[in-house]
């Protein structure tokens, strides 16, 4: 399948696959927060547009267009064409300087960076339908508070991923007894045993479970040995692929 991206600008901003990587991730010891396998797979599913020069963005609370300032490190002709205050009420509008065309029955999910947190400042989603839409779309952000923020050279601003949208309104969410599935009852108690005893064993600083620190059941997709086989298709690293010109 492809996804088609059309340059609407004579210099777009770049796109590359996400990257699993954040500063606050890696701000903890031993990078803790990478062992929680969600966090680093959403991280990674879909593609990062990314700021072609570095600004700062500055609200000082009012409702109107002007009462945002966005100043650009240095001089740049493309500055107000990438970034603009056109919604006012403290919002943002990034453009992504190109036309997505996704494959029939597929979106496209705008965002900001998975679990990329900016202090004063807050991304809106959007989910547009690329299949069919002629024209781009915008990524807008949303200030929290009067102030200053920074988006930094080649600092993802958008995120972009696709979804199969149209089946979801045929889901329909049933709430149920965990004792109506005796198997998934018995995985269930078995795995709740095994992390209670393991969270009582680092709490009692045993060696073998210090030195173990975490279990990996979901980042090996795995369950405890006597529930069953490691399940088929588990995916605990995500590789995108780059755009390239055809």
């Amino acid at each position: 399948m492809i996804l088609e991206c059309f340059p609407v600008t004579e210099r777009p901003p770049e796109i590359v696959p996400g990257r699993p990587q954040r500063a606050w991730m890696d701000h903890f010891a031993a990078r803790h927060p990478y062992r929680c396998l969600p966090l680093s797979m959403a991280n990674t599913t879909g593609w990062e547009l990314l700021c072609p020069m570095a600004m700062t963005l500055e609200w000082n609370g009012g409702t109107h267009q002007q009462d945002i300032t966005l100043t650009p490190d240095f001089p740049n002709p493309d500055f107000h064409r990438h970034v603009t205050s056109h919604f006012s009420h403290g919002v943002v509008t990034f453009h992504t300087g190109y036309l997505f065309r996704s494959p029939p029955g597929w979106s496209m999910w705008v965002m900001g960076p998975p679990n990329h947190i900016k202090d004063g400042i807050q991304p809106l989603a959007g989910l547009v339908e690329t299949e069919w839409l002629p024209f781009p779309f915008t990524m807008n952000w949303l200030f929290t508070r009067p102030g200053k923020v920074r988006f930094e050279k080649n600092e993802p601003f958008c995120f972009i991923t696709l979804v199969q949208d149209k089946p979801l309104e045929e889901i329909q969410p049933m709430i149920r007894r965990m004792d109506a599935d005796p198997d998934l009852r018995g995985q269930y108690d078995l795995w709740e045993k095994h992390r209670s005893r393991f969270n009582e064993r680092i709490f009692r600083q045993e060696p073998e479970a210090v030195k173990e620190a975490w279990q990996r059941y979901y980042f090996k997709g795995e369950f405890p040995e006597e529930v069953a086989p490691a399940k088929e298709g588990h995916v605990n690293k995500r590789r995108l692929k780059t755009p390239r010109r055809g």
